[in-house]
């Protein structure tokens, strides 16, 4: 695959991000919104809150899109309540990194937004 250089770059980038967020005693909100960004992505998921003191993110993951339709206000949505725990922050956030072209767009604006003067990856 041509772009596979890219799409390790990619990766390992944003795991290099993910590291950096993890790694302070209080998470600042922008990195919260990366973790949340994460995981809605991942999941399918809406509504995600995490309680990093308790290890805890609760979320309701979507579970079936087909009867999502842009042009009209979606008030029953089947969604599932989940309250998920995780031992380690960093490693259950990289476990949520996919690998498909979608995500590896995603993770690209995410770098881009969350990189400040350096250079970016575009997908």
């Amino acid at each position: 695959m041509e772009d596979s250089g890219l799409r390790s770059r990619i990766l390992i980038e944003i795991k290099n991000l993910i590291a950096s967020s993890c790694t302070k005693q209080k998470v600042p909100p922008k990195m919260k919104k990366l973790h949340v960004s994460i995981l809605k992505n991942h999941y399918n998921a809406a509504n995600v809150s995490m309680d990093y003191h308790r290890r805890r993110v609760e979320m309701d993951i979507v579970m079936d899109d087909k009867d999502y339709d842009p042009n009209t206000v979606n008030l029953s949505i089947p969604t599932l309540h989940t309250n998920l725990w995780f031992k380690n922050l960093y490693d259950f956030l990289v476990s949520c990194i996919d690998q498909d072209p979608k995500s590896l767009a995603l993770y690209s604006m995410l770098l881009k937004s969350y990189k400040n003067n350096e250079s970016s990856l575009v997908a």
